[in-house]
C-alpha cells in the first residue's frame, strides 16, 4: 500500500488531494453520507471501486461525523475468478467485508445470445443481489464506483439509443424505495482514477465476462468522447458542467416545466400607469436633492465609468466568493 511506500512523489500527493477534494465535495453537495450511516462499498476488483474504497477510508479518518464502511464483493462464479485476491487485500487493510456468492455468470451465458451485449442483464442480476444483502444487513447507503466519464457516457447512451435526456445520478432512491445508492466518484475523471490505481498498485481483477465485447454500445460512446477530447481538449468537462446546469424551461418536456401556464401579463390600467409616473418623479426629485447637497459629485458619469466602478467592486476582497468547481 502507498502509505507504506517511502516518500510518495509530489505528483501523487497532489493527485490524492484532488481526488479527496472531489469526493468530499460530491458527498457534501448531494448529502451522500450522514452521521451513523452504514455504507456498503461495492467492490468489484476494478480500478474504480478500489479507488473509491481507498478515498472513502481516507475521508472517514478525517470526517466530522461517524459512519461505518463495509466492503462487499459479489462472486459471480466466472471461470478463473481469483477468489483469494479481494479477501487477502481487505484483510490487510483491516476493513470489514463480506463476499456474496451467486452464479449470475451461468444465467447470463444461458439467456443472452452469442455476440449480444451481456452488460445489461449482468448489471440487473448483480444489483438485485447487492440490494437484497443491503436490506438484510441494515445498510443505509450503497456506494457504487461510477465516475464522471461513466455519467457522461450514460447521457449519450440514453440520447442516441434510448431517446431520453438522462444520465446517471450521483444519488438515487431505488425503485422499491428500500435502498439509497450513492456515487462518490461522480466528480472524478477516469484518467485520474487510472493514475491513482497505478500508483497504489491495487490488485486489479479484470472482468472476463464482458471485457472483451468490442461491439458494446458504451465502448463506442467512450471512443467517440475520447476522440472529441483529443480534437477539442476540455470538451468532456464542459459536457459534465452542462449536466450540472440544466435549464428545464429551455427543453421541451411539459412534465418538468409548465409551458401551458405561460402567458403575457395583463395590460396596465391607467391608475397603475399614473402610480408608475409618480414613482419616477419621486425618484428624480430625490436624486436631484442629493446632487444639490453634494452627496452625488457628478451627473456626467459615462457608461465606462459605471462599468469601472462595478468591476472595482467585484474585484474587492470583500466582494469575492470561492466557488467549488467539480
Amino acid at each position: 500500500m502507498m502509505d507504506l511506500i517511502e516518500k510518495p512523489s509530489n505528483n501523487f500527493k497532489k493527485l490524492q488531494a484532488r481526488l479527496r477534494g472531489q469526493v468530499g465535495r460530491a458527498i457534501e453537495n448531494f448529502n451522500m453520507i450522514e452521521a451513523n450511516d452504514r455504507v456498503m462499498v461495492c467492490l468489484s476488483g476494478g480500478k474504480d471501486s478500489y479507488t473509491m474504497l481507498d478515498i472513502l477510508l481516507s475521508l472517514q479518518q478525517r470526517a466530522p461525523i461517524k459512519f461505518d464502511l463495509i466492503a462487499v464483493n459479489l462472486d459471480q462464479k466466472q471461470p478463473g475468478f481469483p477468489e483469494h485476491v479481494l479477501p487477502a487485500y481487505l484483510q490487510s487493510l483491516g476493513v470489514a467485508y463480506h463476499i456474496l456468492e451467486q452464479d449470475t455468470y451461468s444465467v447470463v451465458k444461458r439467456v443472452v445470445p452469442e455476440g449480444k451485449t451481456m452488460c445489461g442483464l449482468c448489471s440487473r442480476l448483480r444489483r438485485g443481489a447487492l440490494y437484497t444483502f443491503a436490506v438484510a444487513n441494515g445498510i443505509t447507503k450503497i456506494a457504487l464506483g461510477h465516475h464522471r466519464d461513466d455519467i457522461i457516457e450514460t447521457l449519450f447512451l440514453n440520447l442516441f439509443f434510448g431517446g431520453k435526456l438522462k444520465a446517471m445520478p450521483p444519488k438515487l432512491l431505488s425503485e422499491d424505495k428500500r435502498n439509497v445508492v450513492i456515487r462518490p466518484l461522480a466528480y472524478v475523471a477516469e484518467r485520474d482514477i487510472e493514475r491513482y490505481a497505478n500508483a497504489r498498485e491495487f490488485p486489479i481483477i479484470p472482468c472476463k465476462l464482458c471485457g472483451s465485447q468490442d461491439n458494446a454500445q458504451r465502448r463506442i460512446i467512450k471512443q467517440m468522447l475520447q476522440q472529441w477530447e483529443l480534437e477539442h481538449p476540455g470538451r468532456t468537462e464542459t459536457i459534465f458542467s452542462a449536466i450540472c446546469n440544466v435549464v428545464p424551461s429551455h427543453l421541451a418536456d411539459p412534465k418538468i416545466f409548465d409551458y401551458a401556464s405561460l402567458a403575457t401579463p395583463p395590460p396596465l390600467t391607467p391608475e397603475v400607469d399614473a402610480d408608475f409616473a409618480a414613482d419616477d418623479l419621486s425618484v428624480d426629485r430625490d436624486w436631484f436633492q442629493l446632487y444639490q447637497s453634494g452627496v452625488i459629485a457628478t451627473i456626467n458619469s459615462t457608461d465606462n465609468d459605471v462599468d469601472d466602478e462595478v468591476a472595482s467592486a467585484e474585484t474587492s476582497p470583500h466582494m469575492q466568493m470561492n466557488e467549488a468547481q467539480p
